[in-house]
């Protein structure tokens, strides 16, 4: 199958090609963001494999569908930014990788927390200036702590467990709550006690049209003064000014965030040297209280290498059921 892969980088090139051999596929690796300005270069493939951030709206799923485009893998788990009412009126099929390592983005909202608590992100840009003072550096023992974990699936049980075995006391929110967490001793409440209870507050649920801006300001006003807020779920979770005046005011103590609702015009892209468009994100990247790394979460050897794998696997099975649909069997 002839395939353009959208968004892709250059690290991502070595996981594609090593899957690749089982499979033999022909790829076009692109770093363009798929928009309807740049679907264009899908011309000629029989299938696109795309990102977090190509926006597969109503206009470039059509312009895909008129190229006889049928076929889009997703290199992720999240689909929100998939019209998926559209691309099945256009018999477009959606694939996306349903897990991959939950591992790799638990640990980094773990590695988002445990550096704001403890300053390390600081002490570490002082110590680069030889200033070794521990004024404005104290953190506190997660031990004991009440830590909150909104959405339990893969990455968030991960989360959990972490968290358990920081001896802290975990409570959640899901509408399925996991039987696996509950043995383990996590206390499942309703969001709005899960809000007034935790320390620490991690989102991990999927963004759709009921999780859109879970956190707003009202959300905010209920957490306990000084909390501590991570995002490593999506950005649109968040309702980003709520956040950002909490942090101000001084009733949110900390933020971290690996994801941004307007991401994708700056995330994965170099802006050193140039003044950042988005007041909202320029104001959080600069606050000492808060952590933004850019999408990141996902980013380690072994998660890179099932995304690639899952990838080509789905593709490859999806062509093999076309193939003996459309065959003829004689005999």
């Amino acid at each position: 199958m002839n395939i353009a892969f959208f968004s892709c980088r250059p690290y991502e090139q070595p996981f594609l090609e090593d899957a690749n051999r089982n499979h033999r596929h022909q790829m076009t690796f692109l770093s363009q963001t798929l928009t309807p300005e740049t679907v264009h270069l899908a011309a000629g493939h029989q299938a696109i494999c795309v990102f977090v951030n190509d926006q597969l709206t109503a206009p470039t799923l059509q312009a895909l569908a008129k190229q006889g485009i049928r076929l889009i893998a997703l290199r992720c788990t999240g689909y929100n930014q998939v019209d998926l009412p559209v691309a099945q009126q256009l018999g477009i099929r959606i694939l996306r990788v349903t897990t991959y390592s939950p591992h790799s983005v638990a640990e980094h909202a773990v590695a988002l927390l445990m550096s704001l608590n403890r300053k390390t992100h600081l002490a570490y840009q002082r110590t680069k200036q030889n200033n070794f003072t521990l004024d404005g550096l104290m953190g506190f023992d997660l031990y004991g702590k009440r830590v909150g974990v909104i959405g339990t699936g893969k990455i968030g049980t991960d989360f959990a467990r972490i968290m358990h075995a920081f001896g802290c006391h975990v409570l959640a929110y899901d509408k399925e709550p996991s039987a696996v967490l509950q043995l383990l001793g996590v206390e499942y409440l309703p969001l709005d006690e899960v809000l007034v209870k935790a320390d620490v507050l991690s989102l991990h649920c999927p963004l759709t049209p009921e999780t859109h801006h879970l956190i707003d300001a009202t959300a905010l006003a209920r957490m306990k003064p000084g909390a501590y807020l991570i995002n490593t779920g999506r950005g649109g979770l968040l309702d980003t000014p709520a956040v950002l005046e909490a942090l101000l005011s001084g009733h949110l103590g900390a933020f971290g965030m690996d994801v941004y609702e307007l991401e994708e015009e700056f995330f994965f892209a170099d802006w050193s040297g140039k003044d950042l468009p988005d007041a909202n994100l320029n104001a959080l990247t600069h606050l000492p209280n808060v952590l933004v790394t850019s999408h990141q979460g996902f980013f380690t050897h072994e998660a890179m290498g099932q995304i690639a794998r899952t990838t080509l696997n789905n593709l490859t099975y999806l062509e093999q059921q076309s193939l003996q649909e459309n065959s003829i069997v004689v005999g």
